[in-house]
């Protein structure tokens, strides 16, 4: 992929959100800094993997980036950690939704589109700490609940469709249906692509029948030996290999993600750590635009 200087991803993010938020929350509001200018800084934060302390010093030297992002003067750290925690979710899906309506695409085709999870660490603890920590104690770390990263994408274009975070470890079969669904409001969809932990006959058939698409789902639930009937026996017996080789494309994005923007979801709180998972794949949304 490209690389995207710091300004240009600024001014791309500032257009992204004056297009789905309202300027102030209230007419009570201060007016010293608008909510697009603010989560466009959070946008900045994600693609630097910044804290808050360093965004406000690099702010302060950066000229240029406080003229892309339309700032008079730095907003204090205070400031951004209060508005990220009045940021709601459904702010952050339609933002998305923008990026991917403004990414260009072949017209009257229906993309091939993927679902997969990944997870992303609460913290900053590198894993060189672990292995020198088990090397020199013999034991290993305590275990510990870990962010679990929903997301579905366009294999072709490599873009986030829609996203969701939550604790885990945890099985998301459930919740397929709803991401599709939300996928499918932003572009049309003709397969997706899942691994076996989305193999059951319910989100076949809602692939199929509500979304019109074709569905590749390994049917790798249970031994070999039962009987299994419906899409899940045609997927047993007859897999498209050729047409699941794409869903390897998921794998890249999020490689990609943890490489080139952070593997982390820093936050004290479970709220603020799934806030900062659905940052980072606006984030990236914006840097592929």
């Amino acid at each position: 992929m490209p690389e995207v200087g710091l300004v240009q991803l600024a001014k791309t993010a500032l257009k992204v959100c004056r297009a789905v938020l309202p300027e102030h929350r209230t007419r009570f509001s201060k007016k010293q800094f608008t909510q697009p200018q603010l989560l466009a800084l959070l946008c900045v934060m994600r693609f630097e993997d910044w804290t808050y302390r360093e965004a406000e010093v690099r702010l302060g030297e950066h000229q240029e980036l406080r003229r892309a992002l339309g700032l008079a003067s730095v907003p204090d750290h205070t400031t951004v950690c209060r508005f990220l925690r009045r940021l709601k979710e459904e702010d952050l899906a339609k933002a998305l939704a923008e990026v991917v309506k403004r990414f260009p695409r072949y017209k009257g085709r229906r993309s091939i589109v993927a679902i997969d999870a990944t997870g992303l660490a609460p913290g900053a603890i590198s894993t060189f700490f672990v292995h020198r920590r088990h090397h020199h104690s013999k034991k290993p770390m305590a275990w510990r609940y870990w962010l679990k990263w929903l997301v579905v994408v366009d294999v072709s274009r490599h873009l986030l469709l829609s996203q969701t975070a939550h604790a885990g470890p945890v099985n998301d079969c459930a919740r397929l249906p709803e991401m599709i669904d939300r996928a499918q409001q932003t572009v049309p969809i003709q397969v997706v692509l899942a691994d076996a932990e989305f193999d059951t006959e319910r989100n076949h058939q809602h692939i199929r029948q509500q979304v019109g698409a074709q569905s590749v789902i390994p049917a790798k639930r249970g031994k070999p030996e039962w009987k299994i009937t419906g899409v899940r026996a045609l997927m047993r017996e007859h897999f498209p290999k050729k047409l699941y080789r794409h869903r390897v494309q998921i794998e890249s994005i999020f490689s990609a993600i943890k490489r080139k923007l952070s593997g982390r979801a820093p936050g004290r709180t479970l709220l603020t750590q799934r806030l900062q998972a659905l940052l980072l794949g606006l984030t990236f949304n914006l840097y592929r635009l």
